[in-house]
């Protein structure tokens, strides 16, 4: 017999599986109050009592012995509390969502989230994508709006890392609404404007763009903590594709400044591979900055760094050794990063191309400027009109290049 609390949670589970209340349980054999004790775990179950509540679920006694490993609540509970393998914590999830009967959709709610927080650490941004679908038509069953518009930021995020900037952009909007009709306020919301921002720009839609990460940035001027960094971090994006690179760079120190990395070590990394980043796309580019960066980063990849932000620094030391004429390291690192490439943003998948494109061109390769523009069509047909003028450029000075090699 399942001891407490966890037989509580068992008969939680078997009531609302089947749709009952305490109340539809309760009668002359258990008090309402009595049942409600046992649900919380404060009281210890009788052999009467679970003969009785047997009964009147329908399931035999043996439902209320050892937890059956693909029981959902069993196994949402598991992966919430540990900080175990990923990749088996996923297996665990989908299994038993896979042989869950209908539930409480708030238990759903909640696996699905799990389910696409694990997927999306591991980098399978289409099968996060599934999930997370799945995740926003369980939030309008859920109807809370808090929830409703967590799910729609998710939804947004997952879009615009594959590339798909519109639906972002749609998702972020539908987020927005909700809040605004519901009054929701707080850091979601915020995050909400900042997607959209982002997303206006990759469109092409800068004005829009740079007034909705003024705003927020005007909002959270004094500021510090995770928030700010990310505000001032999309504003400097911003202004970087408007080619106000000066601006972009004292946004980006700015977010920098407001982020103590005792707060977010994982947020802290990412800013310094945005800054290195930043600095090799300035022009004429920043090298020395952006080795700095670099070097900062690299105790704490070592530390905390996934699969995907090794991946990520190994493109940006590959551009930095592409700049700096070391042609050789640059085609190594981007094998490197190569590995993952499935991982990486839409974006970064494209100017890893583009690199690596660049590299064939010095290598004399007569095919690698016409994949270029190909690879810059491609860009444009995605709406983002910003990195397809970035690898135009490059297939423009294709021919320059093969014709002067050194």
């Amino acid at each position: 017999m399942l001891a407490q609390p966890s037989f509580g949670r068992r008969l939680r589970q078997l009531r609302q599986q089947r749709h009952k209340t305490q109340a539809d349980l309760a009668g002359p054999g258990m008090s309402a109050a009595y049942l409600s004790r046992l649900e919380s775990g404060s009281r210890p179950p009788t052999e009467r009592a679970v003969d009785y509540l047997a009964q009147r679920l329908e399931v035999p006694v043996t439902a209320f012995h050892a937890s059956h490993p693909t029981d959902l609540v069993d196994v949402l509970a598991e992966v919430l509390v540990s900080s175990g393998n990923g990749e088996f914590q996923r297996q665990r999830l989908q299994e038993a969502l896979n042989h869950e009967k209908p539930c409480d959709p708030a238990l759903r709610w909640q696996a699905h989230a799990q389910l696409a927080r694990l997927l999306g650490e591991e980098g399978d941004r289409e099968a996060e994508l599934e999930v997370l679908t799945a995740l926003n038509a369980l939030s309008d069953e859920v109807g809370n709006p808090s929830i409703r518009l967590h799910s729609r930021l998710r939804l947004a995020r997952c879009l615009r890392a594959l590339g798909r900037a519109q639906p972002a952009r749609t998702a972020a909007q539908e987020g927005m609404a909700i809040a605004s009709n519901a009054s929701v306020t707080g850091h979601d919301t915020v995050r909400c404007r900042l997607l959209l921002a982002s997303v206006a720009a990759e469109l092409g839609d800068l004005a829009e763009a740079s007034r909705l990460s003024t705003e927020v940035c005007e909002e959270l001027e004094t500021e510090t903590g995770s928030l700010a960094a990310e505000a001032f971090w999309t504003a400097a994006t911003v202004s970087t594709r408007q080619g106000n690179h000066t601006r972009s760079t004292a946004l980006l120190e700015h977010a920098l400044e407001v982020l103590d990395s005792r707060n977010d070590l994982t947020l802290w990394m990412r800013l310094r591979l945005a800054a290195a980043a930043l600095a090799l796309r300035a022009m004429p580019a920043n090298l020395e900055r952006a080795e700095a960066y670099l070097d900062q980063v690299q105790p704490a990849l070592n530390l905390i760094g996934k699969v995907l932000h090794l991946h990520e620094y190994a493109f940006l030391r590959a551009q930095l050794a592409y700049a700096k004429g070391d042609i050789k390291l640059a085609a190594d690192l981007c094998e490197q990063a190569q590995q993952t490439n499935a991982q990486l943003t839409f974006r970064d998948r494209v100017r890893l191309q583009m690199l690596q494109e660049q590299i064939n061109v010095r290598q004399s390769d007569p095919e690698a400027g016409t994949r270029l523009r190909n690879l810059a069509i491609e860009a444009e047909s995605r709406g983002m009109l910003d990195l397809a003028a970035e690898v135009w450029r490059a297939a423009a000075q294709a021919p320059l290049i093969q014709a002067n090699p050194h």
